[in-house]
């Protein structure tokens, strides 16, 4: 945020410690320890003889900041979960953007940056080893375009940067038909389909969010109590334990922050002690043991963005870009919830209406960054490593981050057209 001296770019949590008075903002400290708590936490139940597992998604302009204010005790933490041989047995950290950005919303060629933007500073930070072994994705606020254009760019981009699967929301996606994933489906691994306008298609393995209240879900546990009362699941031939997938921002809420940690500890001292056959994995590692019983992303069931199948009814297969985007215009003028704003743990709230003044500037802003700098890189590719291109580029995805689109209008709209006039100079520099 540009709340720094002369309009510096800063982290929340540096401001939060620099204006204690300011709402919660003497919560910092509380903040600064929920990044850290992992690193003290899954040891002491290995120590307990637990074998814990938790997936770690860190924004990068998060690992960003508590660099920028050089808090080494976070930091080491983030190291450790990250590069510690046993360690890698129980944390698996997943890739997203390199800010908070909502995917639908932010302009296609950007995603590609966001996604390549944060290897760059995972890889800086704990190295290309502990890069190599990223291969999930979690998509801030889970968001999912439904757009075709867009889910196209997202899925390619994903694929071309190594990744092998993504966590999406249960009721972000439908079946082929258009109807709601089955039971089934909710705990095993799906297919995730994107097909362009143009009639292009591209798959990625789609593990599921089931539906619920987050934080109070992940933060009591509740997921635990789930996975007791499943049993097995069949794919044709194969047989395999159901997975429950669920996620929660570790420092959003009281019951993240306070009742989170105890509850884990309890959680898995409860897994440690049972003899159901129900344990802890992490999502590559589960997919990883369906790959040795044989089963191939072939076999899984097909997956798409909700909405699509409305879409496609009305385009057919391959409609074409105008017959495509004619569809969507017809669907939308209807007025019967029909939308290609994505879908989201937040579907009561919007991040386009009422946000103009944020999102125009920020794709005039995107699409002078793309017109300056594209032939330049494809021509001088070193280019990419100047301190221009890297400081344009800081600025136009700290622009495209979602909480300047989440506290309605007022101080967070104008960070971000701070953020836009000072990106913008940095381009006409």
């Amino acid at each position: 945020m540009p709340a720094g001296l002369n309009g510096a770019l800063i982290s929340h949590l540096q401001y939060m410690l620099e204006h204690p008075d300011e709402g919660d903002n003497h919560n910092a400290e509380p903040f600064a320890d929920c990044y850290k708590r992992m690193a003290n936490l899954i040891p002491e139940l290995i120590r307990e003889g637990c074998d814990p597992r938790i997936m770690l998604d860190y924004s990068g302009n998060l690992l960003w900041g508590v660099t920028q204010m050089e808090r080494r005790d976070i930091t080491e933490a983030l190291h450790y979960l990250a590069c510690d041989a046993e360690m890698n047995r129980h944390v698996e950290w997943l890739g997203t953007f390199w800010s908070h950005a909502v995917a639908p919303s932010t302009p296609i060629p950007d995603l590609a940056l966001q996604i390549s933007a944060w290897q760059h500073q995972f890889a800086d930070l704990f190295g290309d080893n502990a890069l190599q072994r990223v291969r999930g994705f979690s998509l801030p606020e889970m968001h999912l375009p439904n757009h075709p254009d867009t889910l196209f760019a997202l899925v390619n981009s994903l694929r071309e940067a190594g990744y092998r699967w993504l966590l999406v929301q249960e009721h972000s996606v439908e079946q082929l038909d258009g109807s709601p994933l089955s039971c089934q489906q909710r705990f095993i691994p799906n297919r995730l389909v994107a097909r362009s306008s143009s009639g292009e298609e591209i798959s990625i393995t789609a593990l599921i969010k089931t539906q619920g209240s987050d934080t109070k879900l992940v933060g009591q546990m509740q997921p635990c109590e789930e996975a007791f009362g499943l049993s097995c699941q069949r794919l044709g031939n194969t047989e395999f334990p159901s997975l429950v997938s669920q996620i929660a921002d570790g420092e959003n809420g009281g019951v993240m922050m306070n009742e989170f940690p105890e509850a884990f500890r309890q959680a898995n001292r409860r897994i440690r002690d049972s003899n159901t056959g129900t344990a802890a994995l992490n999502g590559s590692e589960y997919l990883e043991q369906l790959d040795a019983l044989g089963l191939k992303t072939s076999d899984l069931p097909p997956i798409q963005a909700v909405h699509q199948h409305r879409l496609w009814q009305r385009a057919g297969a391959s409609g074409g870009v105008e017959k495509t985007a004619a569809s969507i215009e017809e669907l939308r003028s209807a007025n019967d919830g029909f939308s290609m704003e994505g879908a989201s743990w937040t579907n009561n709230l919007s991040w386009v209406e009422g946000y103009d003044n944020v999102l125009q500037p920020m794709q005039r802003f995107s699409a002078s960054f793309h017109q300056q700098f594209d032939q330049q890189l494809s021509e001088q590719p070193r280019l990419s490593q100047s301190p221009a291109f890297r400081d344009a580029l800081m600025h136009l995805l700290l622009l495209e981050t979602s909480c300047f689109r989440y506290w309605g209008q007022g101080q967070w709209t104008q960070y971000a057209t701070d953020i836009y006039d000072q990106g913008m100079r940095l381009l006409h520099r």
